[in-house]
């Protein structure tokens, strides 16, 4: 856990600003060895969930999931994850989970868009310490019920907490704007996204949210 960090990282390297001693940076090494390559988006399914589970707690159904792994309350950003996986062979030997939750910081740099915490959505302060006990039990309960093979349920879950899941959306492909409706997730993680031009299947980075449209 750190209190202070001086390069945070989110997705594909971005940035991750926080503000000295007022929110949870912290990493979990996790050893799924029993888990192929190939499925290692299960694995981001669970933690994903198990975040947004302690956040339902205190948002109730505010808090949702945006692919991959953000965590939002609202249209507005809580927090995130980055998943580094170690891969020997065919199967996942460690997997280091970098988790970030914003707290107790009220205010944030103008040039953040759309982004919150606790403070400033429930105007008090909590416990960081407590939080990260919270979401380390709710990660291993997450993580047992992958273990046990049910990723059936994991998937369910995770699409019935999925941000914009089954709604009207705006989204830049490239240099264009194309209306589209998350429809699921494939065994590798890609988002698929039901257009105009029929059902299609996108990566990290290959497509960006713009604005919500009608259901």
């Amino acid at each position: 856990m750190a209190e202070t960090q001086y390069a945070g990282r989110g997705q594909s390297a971005n940035l991750w600003h926080s503000e000295p001693g007022k929110n949870l940076t912290f990493s979990i090494l996790l050893n799924p060895r029993f888990l192929p390559v190939a499925r290692q988006f299960d694995l981001n399914m669970a933690v994903s969930l198990a975040v947004n589970d302690v956040l339902k707690a205190y948002f109730g159904a505010a808090a949702s999931i945006k692919w991959p792994n953000d965590m939002y309350i609202g249209t507005d950003k809580i927090g995130g994850m980055l998943i580094e996986n170690i891969v020997q062979g065919a199967e996942l030997k460690h997997a280091i989970i970098g988790i970030g939750i914003n707290v107790n910081q009220p205010d944030f740099p103008p040039e953040l868009k759309n982004v919150t915490s606790f403070k400033k959505i429930l105007h008090t302060d909590y416990d960081l310490n407590g939080l990260k006990n919270e979401i380390c039990r709710s990660v291993e309960a997450r993580y047992l019920q992958l273990k046990a093979g049910k990723k059936d349920t994991l998937l369910a879950d995770y699409l019935d907490n999925l941000y914009l899941f089954n709604q009207q959306a705006l989204y830049r492909i490239g240099n264009k704007e194309v209306t589209g409706k998350i429809t699921g997730i494939s065994p590798e993680g890609f988002l698929l996204l039901e257009t105009e031009e029929g059902l299609r299947q996108f990566g990290l980075k290959e497509i960006e949210f713009v604005k919500r449209g009608r259901n």
